[in-house]
């Protein structure tokens, strides 16, 4: 089972976690990523093409799902403008054993960074704004899938 959404309103992780321990199976992983406050941020907007990022992310999800036996996989990925300490995103996995869903969270919230269109850009409270650039450490962790 996959759950793929991309919101501009907040989620609740709680009812998310709730979803994937209703299906009876023996391990859950989760992961919330939220804005960091770093060097005077005020807000991160995410800008995206609809119709790529939904594709992209089903398509992460399939494969974690194929490669970990994984009973179920939820990508939900916010866009839009958002504050420090907002939730930007929601992985949750579940299989039989917790390897499975801790690996497959794991792979699924480190493709996010490097495989998912998604355009950042940061403001900041002097007025400055820039691009998020890719990072090379993000790439590496990605890379340990391959």
């Amino acid at each position: 089972m996959i759950h793929v959404r991309i919101e501009t309103e907040a989620f609740d992780a709680g009812a998310e976690l709730d979803k994937l321990s209703g299906l009876g199976i023996g391990a859950i992983a989760s992961f919330i990523g939220v804005v960091r406050a770093d060097g005077g941020l005020t807000s991160l907007t995410l800008d995206h093409y609809p119709v790529m990022t939904e594709r992209a992310l089903h398509r992460l999800a399939e494969q974690a799902t194929e490669r970990w036996d994984l009973s179920a996989a939820t990508i939900i990925h916010r866009v839009g403008t958002m504050a420090p300490g907002e939730r930007i995103v929601f992985v949750g996995t579940s299989a039989m054993h917790r390897a499975a869903a801790l690996d497959g969270c794991a792979f699924l919230i480190d493709a996010l960074k490097t495989r998912a269109p998604f355009w950042k850009r940061e403001s900041f409270g002097d007025g400055r704004s820039n691009w998020v650039e890719a990072k090379q450490s993000d790439d590496q962790a990605t890379a340990r899938w391959d």
